[in-house]
């Protein structure tokens, strides 16, 4: 069969890389084309139409601003999309855009599977009626989505979730401190600013002032190779401070503490066991827009992934104006205490979270379902 793919953030690249390699265990015949990244390739064998680092653009300001841009991506994929004729489009997250190619190609005629789903239940949730209208089948990876669903007469899979798969699969590399120049004897504390532009220009500054203030420790960014070295400038000429690339899991496996910037990687941090705070800011003007669209459709109270499947703030949020210096070290002041009741306590919520989300490959049983749809 003929599969179409598109993820528009290093998330959804590293999640549809691992959904091709089972779809290719089930279909020895299978052919792919993507919108997507390094990780896609690698499982495909074939090169993107459109990478998504040219693609993501996060916050409302932001997107108004590039909205040229992003109708030509639109045009293009669509074009692209009807030329291939795939037997199946399946759209990964990345809602703005792929809320848009799901109601053409429906239009179309063309079978619509969802691996995903964008976050609906978060704000505008009146988007999950067009969802069920211009998608054949929903596969959610969050557990309370499937009850979300419920609510519009919509019956989707919870498949699991992907990220418990990538961290299952990871073999961690014993020699990571040595071959990065980090002590052997100090604790490192992990720095995930993020993987678009505007995350690193947020965020960078703020973090740089928590590496100076904490200058007995090392630091190590969790850099992101398909972005330009010099956006992590206002951190990586400090002393203490180490930039590394591709290496986010083995940073997790060494990590006492992490920093880290809301979104997947809040969920890889809490299965690794990493104690962390989530720190998150954008533009001003977006981040009022978004609250205010938060506010009057939904009753969501969290960001963090692990505290919406836990329904409580078992992870620290210090979102916009709370996210300063002090108040990050008030927190990571006890999480780096080993005897801190405070660390104690996100380590139990750890493995409940784990209990909840489950242990079997997310792809597998994803692919396992979309094989047995397509027959």
């Amino acid at each position: 069969m003929k599969y179409y793919l598109i993820a528009g953030e290093r998330s959804g690249d590293l999640h549809g890389g691992n959904l091709i390699r089972a779809i290719k265990n089930k279909d020895a015949n299978a052919t792919f084309r993507f919108w997507g990244g390094d990780q896609m390739e690698e499982a495909s064998g074939e090169k993107p139409v459109t990478h998504y680092r040219d693609t993501a653009f996060m916050g409302v300001v932001e997107v108004l601003a590039n909205l040229r841009t992003i109708q030509g991506f639109l045009k293009k994929c669509k074009a692209d999309v009807m030329e291939y004729q795939p037997d199946v489009l399946i759209l990964i997250d990345y809602a703005g855009f792929n809320l848009k190619i799901a109601e053409f190609a429906k239009a179309k005629g063309l079978q619509v599977f969802y691996y995903i789903s964008p976050k609906v239940w978060a704000w505008n949730t009146k988007r999950a009626w067009k969802l069920k209208k211009n998608v054949d089948r929903m596969f959610c990876i969050m557990p309370f989505e499937k009850e979300f669903y419920a609510k519009f007469d919509w019956e989707v899979d919870y498949v699991g979730n992907p990220v418990v798969d990538a961290v299952q699969a990871h073999q961690v590399n014993p020699d990571f401190r040595k071959q990065n120049g980090l002590s052997e004897e100090q604790d490192i504390i992990a720095l995930l600013p993020g993987s678009r532009k505007m995350e690193l220009k947020n965020m960078l500054p703020t973090f740089a002032e928590i590496a100076k203030k904490y200058h007995n420790h090392q630091f190590v960014v969790a850099a992101v190779e398909n972005l330009d070295p010099a956006l992590y400038t206002p951190i990586s000429s400090l002393p203490n401070v180490k930039l590394v690339t591709g290496q986010t899991y083995d940073l997790y496996a060494n990590a006492k503490a992490a920093l880290v910037t809301s979104g997947t990687a809040t969920l890889e941090t809490a299965l690794w066991k990493v104690p962390q705070v989530v720190c998150y800011r954008i533009n001003p003007i977006s981040y009022h827009i978004m609250k205010f669209a938060i506010k009057i459709s939904s009753t969501i109270k969290y960001i963090a992934l692990m505290n919406l499947i836990l329904d409580k703030e078992a992870i620290k949020e210090l979102i916009q104006d709370k996210m300063t210096v002090e108040n990050i070290s008030q927190e990571l002041d006890q999480l780096l205490d080993e005897n801190s009741s405070r660390r104690k306590e996100i380590m139990a919520d750890y493995e409940r979270n784990i209990e909840i989300l489950g242990t079997e490959p997310a792809s597998v049983r994803a692919a396992d379902k979309m094989w047995t749809y397509l027959n």
